[in-house]
C-alpha cells in the first residue's frame, strides 16, 4: 500500500486523469519528471486552434485549502518548482493544478447507483506573468494565490488546452 504523501499525489493526478478523459482529451506522462511536468493534456486531431493543441501541468494536492478573500493560498511549490512554472519563455503553455483531497483517504471516492464521487476540487493557474526567481532552492517556498473562480472542469479544461480562457493574473509571494 502507498504511503500518506505518494497516495495523495496518485489521487491528484488520477482525478486529472479522470478530468481529462471526461472532456474528451488524451494525457500522457514523460517516463522521469525533469522538466517540471507531470502531465501533458491534448486535444487530438486539427482544430480551429492548431493541430493537437495542448498543455503542460504540474499537480499538487493539498488535504488543507486555505482560502482568503476569493484566493485559495498555496504553499507547496519550492523555489525552483516555481521556476519550471513561471514565465513565458515555454513553446507549450504551463499550469499548476491543485486539487484539494480529503484529509481521509478512505473519503478519496464514493460510489453509489448514480456514480462515482471524485473528491474535492482542482484548481489551475498559470504562473506565465511571473518572472523566474533569481538563484532558486529548494528550501524555500513560494505562495501563489489562486482565483477561487478557477475551478478545473471539463469546459475550463478543454477551454486551457484550446487557448480559449482568459487566465486571470496571479498573485505570488514568497
Amino acid at each position: 500500500m502507498l504511503d500518506v504523501r505518494n497516495h495523495q499525489g496518485k489521487f491528484g493526478a488520477d482525478y486529472i486523469r479522470v478530468l481529462s478523459s471526461a472532456a474528451g482529451l488524451m494525457w500522457s506522462a514523460d517516463d522521469v519528471d525533469l522538466d517540471g511536468v507531470d502531465l501533458c493534456i491534448k486535444l487530438p486531431g486539427r482544430t480551429p486552434h492548431g493541430f493537437s493543441p495542448r498543455i503542460d501541468v504540474q499537480v499538487k494536492t493539498v488535504s488543507r485549502l486555505e482560502v482568503r478573500k476569493g484566493l485559495v493560498n498555496f504553499d507547496g511549490l519550492d523555489r525552483v518548482q516555481f521556476n519550471k512554472l513561471a514565465g513565458v519563455q515555454f513553446v507549450v503553455p504551463r499550469y499548476l493544478f491543485i486539487v484539494h483531497v480529503p484529509r481521509e483517504v478512505a473519503h478519496y471516492a464514493d460510489l453509489s447507483t448514480s456514480g462515482l464521487l471524485l473528491r474535492h476540487i482542482g484548481y489551475y493557474v498559470s504562473l506565465s506573468d511571473r518572472s523566474p526567481l533569481p538563484s532558486p532552492d529548494r528550501d524555500h517556498r513560494i505562495r501563489v494565490k489562486i482565483p477561487v473562480s478557477n475551478v478545473l472542469t471539463v469546459t475550463s479544461l478543454r477551454s486551457l488546452v484550446t487557448g480559449n480562457v482568459t487566465v486571470p493574473a496571479v498573485v505570488a509571494a514568497s
